[in-house]
């Protein structure tokens, strides 16, 4: 009985131990001040080595869940034009499935630029949503809040 539960055990460590890995992206969120009013906000996704990350527009015949960046409404803030990716956008042409994708490898930084209409101290809040492959398989979508202080 002590080896079965001994077995039993060690699958169950040895599972949790691989399924804390499979976290290949880490997220950070800052802000940047660009003059009195204008700021940036900045979303940089490190991503461990051969995974990568899709961007926020795929082409027609992807497969791949593209990156969503979604911000809740503040009304001391007016967001300026959409979020832009800075990164080496990679174009992925997958043979077997006969799709593409445009994704990144090892960091991409999304950035949003954003003016105060006032003087006051506010927040930016909102979620990321990704879906992070490498060449053998493809982690679930998944989504994060965040809050970058102003």
């Amino acid at each position: 009985m002590k080896k079965i539960f001994f077995l039993l055990f060690s699958v169950l460590i040895v599972g949790f131990a691989s399924a804390q890995t499979l976290n290949p992206v880490s997220w950070s969120f800052t802000s940047k001040k660009i003059n009195d009013k204008e700021y940036e906000i900045k979303m940089v996704a490190t991503l461990q080595k051969g995974w990568h990350l899709y961007s926020q527009t795929q082409p027609e015949d992807a497969i791949a869940q593209p990156t969503t960046i979604s911000f809740n409404k503040n009304p001391l803030v007016e967001f300026q034009g959409k979020v832009k990716e800075v990164g080496k956008l990679e174009k992925y042409k997958d043979k077997t499935l006969g799709s593409t994708a445009h994704q990144y490898s090892n960091q991409v930084t999304f950035v949003q630029k954003i003016k105060l209409k006032g003087k006051a101290k506010t927040a930016i809040t909102g979620k990321v949503s990704f879906q992070t492959c490498d060449d053998k398989k493809c982690l679930p979508p998944k989504t994060i809040n965040f809050t970058v202080s102003i």
